[in-house]
């Protein structure tokens, strides 16, 4: 009779591999050691150095800013100098807080005394790392646009953007229109208002290629990926103990207020975190700020959320974390529906199936039955436990619906832009930009693509949408090259958000924190996902013929003991 082979233990295999790991990594030389000493010792020098004259110039420029507007410009100046000096010096960790930042801005803003130039504060970590990349980048002979499908359309954009600048804003800087009769035209700096405007436009496209370098594997894709959705659980915790003061009656909202005010947003019924909200339960009325400086970035917060998410809950390779990601997403789900934001009520579910779809996840469910059913437990008793919240949420989104489609206001609002545009460049770049009515006086356009039209005119709108279309396109060929299940599955969730922010007109979320931010850096993240597939594919072959090896040569070696002691 044949005798079977001896099933290998697996806890033997892993002793081995253990072993071998330890034997691969080769022992430190005295002289090696030594090395890393100063090479740290170096890096504390630098860092005491740039620390030292960042606040010495810090210091000078807060002590001039005191005696200008105080200690709220002065603050802010000498931290911003020193802030700077780091970003540009350590990019990688200045594009990680710039990350880390995002959701939390509008918090720290009104934290500290609601100086509007802290709402600038997180491009002091953008701005110096993208120069310190481009430097870089130009050294080492490396493409600063990425991916190179998208080189043409964005000059294109670019192109016909700085036509704009040049031959309606700057017109409009130099030879301004005549006043009205017995009218006077309101003080304005249309060159400044559109230097702004593109800044908001096209300046965060280079977050792409700084997420492509930021991640150089595996285990940076994993942190990113993973950091992300910790930060969306804590904003959405936070998000729900706001909720709860309001209700206790901790923070009073705006129930005291009369009137029109009832229905207003104010900075003055603030509540632990985030800006204006409103909070009028005699009316039926709340929109609550989350971690945000308003309401509605709350909402666009929460529809992006779902997104990254999903990514996490189907595809990470831990269960762990995927456990962590289907209980974030359910607390986004909670979110959507206590905040009182119409368009996060509706959108997080229709995003949920859309993933489910066009993800292909829907195969994979049943490995996720027993967490997912969990969470839709907790969240039926949750509605349950307040179904009027519910209902009054439901009546407001249907009133909402019937007084004004989105369809006929996105219809009207390219109606009334049309009307308004005559010249193919548009009325000037950040003439309908909230954030550049610093400058002059701006139009208040409540949807994306007519509020494009408007600046830059119907040649802007075709280079906008030719650039996207060609980000998405792009996006879809990406996410199929990816062999790995895990790194595929998040690529096209990803891959989804990219389409989906792409072409919706609803408001404007590529305009503002933080769809501005997530749309242009995870894109960056997708482009970079095969390169990670291939590097890890690589690795795994590798691992493979030194398994193969090590079994072969403890095969000899238990030949050579036979033959030396048959016995």
């Amino acid at each position: 009779m044949l005798k079977s082979k001896p099933k290998k233990n697996k806890n033997i295999k892993n002793k081995n591999k253990k072993k071998q790991s330890k034997e691969e990594q080769p022992k430190l030389t005295i002289k090696e050691k030594l090395a890393q000493k100063r090479k740290a010792t170096k890096a504390r020098q630098e860092l005491t150095n740039l620390l030292s004259k960042s606040g010495g110039v810090g210091l000078v420029l807060g002590i001039a800013a005191f005696f200008a507007g105080g200690i709220k410009l002065a603050v802010p100046a000498m931290m911003g100098v020193i802030v700077l000096a780091l970003s540009y010096q350590y990019p990688r960790q200045a594009l990680l807080g710039f990350i880390f930042y995002v959701p939390f801005a509008g918090t720290v803003t009104y934290l500290l005394g609601g100086n509007a130039i802290l709402q600038l504060a997180k491009d002091g970590f953008y701005v110096p790392a993208v120069v310190a990349l481009w430097q870089k980048c130009r050294k080492q002979n490396l493409p600063f646009i990425i991916p190179q499908d998208i080189k043409k359309p964005l000059f294109i954009l670019l192109g016909l953007c700085i036509c704009t600048l040049l031959f309606v804003n700057a017109m409009q800087q130099f030879n301004p229109p005549p006043a009205p009769l017995f009218k006077t035209l309101p003080k304005s700096m249309p060159l400044g208002m559109g230097i702004l405007g593109l800044k908001v436009f096209m300046g965060y496209i280079p977050l792409m290629t700084c997420a492509y370098y930021l991640i150089r594997n595996k285990k940076d894709f994993l942190f990113v990926s993973r950091v992300q959705v910790v930060l969306i659980l804590v904003c959405c915790l936070l998000g729900v103990v706001q909720y709860a003061l309001l209700v206790v009656g901790i923070c009073p909202g705006t129930r005291d207020a009369v009137g029109v005010d009832l229905f207003k947003a104010t900075l003055e019924a603030r509540c632990f975190i985030g800006g204006a909200l409103v909070y009028s339960p005699s009316q039926g009325m709340i929109r609550l700020p989350g971690t945000f400086v308003a309401p509605w970035q709350w909402a666009w917060f929460l529809i992006s959320s779902t997104f990254f998410t999903f990514g996490t809950g189907f595809s990470d390779p831990e269960a762990k974390w995927r456990i962590v990601g289907l209980v974030s997403l359910a607390s986004v789900f909670v979110n959507a529906v206590i905040s009182g934001q119409r368009i996060a009520l509706a959108l997080v579910p229709v995003c949920l199936v859309l993933l489910l779809l066009l993800t292909g996840q829907l195969a994979n469910l049943k490995r996720f039955v027993p967490i997912f059913g969990g969470l839709v437990l907790v969240l039926t008793i949750a509605i349950a436990s307040n179904p009027a919240v519910v209902q009054e949420r439901l009546d407001s989104f249907i009133d909402r619906w019937n007084a004004s489609p989105p369809y006929e206001f996105i219809t009207q609002q390219f109606e009334e832009v049309a009307n308004n545009t005559k010249n193919p460049f548009g009325n000037g770049l950040g003439k309908a930009t909230n954030s550049a009515r610093i400058m002059g006086p701006t139009k208040l356009v409540e949807t994306y693509y007519p509020k494009v039209m408007y600046e830059v005119g119907i040649l802007g709108v075709l280079g906008f949408l030719g650039l996207v279309t060609a980000l998405t396109i792009t996006g879809f060929k990406t996410h199929r090259k990816i062999k790995n299940r895990n790194f595929r599955g998040y690529g096209a969730a990803l891959w989804v958000f990219i389409l989906f922010i792409s072409y919706n007109t609803y408001y404007y979320p590529l305009d503002v924190d933080p769809v501005a931010v997530y749309y242009w850096f995870f894109a960056g993240v997708l482009f970079k996902l095969p390169e990670i597939d291939k590097l890890e594919r690589l690795k795994e072959q590798q691992q493979q013929v030194i398994d193969v090896s090590a079994e072969v040569s403890t095969k000899t070696k238990r030949k050579q003991k036979m033959a030396q002691n048959p016995l």
